[in-house]
């Protein structure tokens, strides 16, 4: 299956070759880029940020690539220049003070990496967080390379590919115009035991079950929990998702695609029934001309069967986390650039 013609490109992006992504990120315009590692390494330097990644919904459906890059034009107006940079654990606490008065940011950050870790941990307390919109992903790779290569993200304008550093993209708006983050979460706490964790990190063996201590993949095994079920913790009211990355009954040990913390309490989320149908009637529901950006989790792609399958408008890259503000799992994130 090709990609399409580029005078059929979505707002939010499309799959499209080397060549074709080369000759768009010279054009002059600023952009979101996700592709696998070597690919990336393959394009021309220009104003655009991005990262790793083999899965897409793309304009034809649900893909997964080693061959076609995807690329977003990020909406710019004249005048006003976007800027990029990049910030390690520490310095990643300023990414809200430096974004613009008016716009929005776009984050890549590389999974299962301490940028990624804090950020999860940290990002609700950054100054000026939720006061300037903050949308991104967490890049990753392909599920049959666990173990064998690591995430990367890159910096479009020197070239710099980052494994342990995250890189940002803040984009002014003129005051006429606001960018709005929806997010599309399937889940709420179920009402089964409360489960608390030891030790925060992204693998957790031990674990206190209504109180009392259990091995974590023994509970999950035994009980026979449905995997594709995220943990759910309640942040005020915010359900957050920390899904299952997989589990070794063998080392006695659960691996996530987010930290969990040893101060939450967590609970596993209710059943929804038909994934996919609830899926699609939760999507925003857009004419179009606002849509700038989005990327849906690689679990939403897996476990909806989204393979050649379309999500209305929307496209983008599948993802090993999402950002809206707060880092999130097993959700869409969609910006959209309204005009008053």
């Amino acid at each position: 299956m090709n990609a399409r013609p580029s005078t059929l490109r979505p707002a939010t992006g499309a799959l499209m070759s080397v060549e074709e992504a080369s000759v768009l990120l010279k054009s002059g315009g600023c952009f979101s880029v996700a592709a696998e590692e070597a690919l990336l390494r393959k394009l021309p330097r220009g104003r655009w940020i991005g990262g790793s990644i083999p899965y897409f919904m793309g304009q034809d459906g649900g893909r997964t690539t080693r061959e076609l890059v995807f690329v977003t034009p990020l909406p710019a107006f004249a005048g006003m220049t976007p800027k990029i940079t990049v910030h390690d654990a520490d310095a990643l606490a300023r990414v809200c003070v430096e974004a613009p008065a008016n716009g929005w940011s776009l984050i890549v950050m590389p999974a299962f990496t301490t940028v990624h870790s804090r950020f999860a941990r940290e990002a609700p307390q950054y100054e000026d967080m939720y006061l300037k919109p903050l949308a991104g992903w967490v890049a990753g790779i392909h599920l049959d390379d666990l173990g064998q290569k690591v995430p990367v993200v890159v910096n479009g304008e020197t070239g710099g590919f980052e494994t342990e550093r995250a890189v940002v993209m803040h984009v002014p708006l003129p005051d006429d115009h606001v960018a709005r983050l929806d997010i599309v979460n399937l889940f709420r706490q179920g009402e089964g035991d409360r489960i608390r964790f030891g030790e925060s990190g992204f693998h957790a063996q031990g674990c206190l079950v209504n109180g009392r201590p259990m091995n974590f993949a023994d509970y999950v095994t035994s009980r026979k929990i449905d995997s594709r079920l995220p943990l759910v913790a309640d942040y005020s009211g915010a359900m957050i998702n920390v899904a299952i990355k997989a589990i070794d009954v063998a080392g006695q040990r659960v691996d996530f695609y987010a930290p969990v913390f040893d101060d939450i309490e967590y609970r596993f989320a209710a059943p929804i029934g038909d994934y996919e149908r609830a899926l699609a009637k939760a999507l925003p529901h857009e004419d179009g001309s606002g849509l700038a950006w989005s990327c849906n989790c690689v679990l939403n792609y897996l476990y909806c069967g989204l393979e050649g399958k379309r999500s209305a408008q929307i496209t983008g890259p599948m993802t090993f986390g999402e950002v809206a503000y707060q880092l999130l799992n097993q959700t869409m994130v969609v910006l959209t650039i309204d005009k008053h």
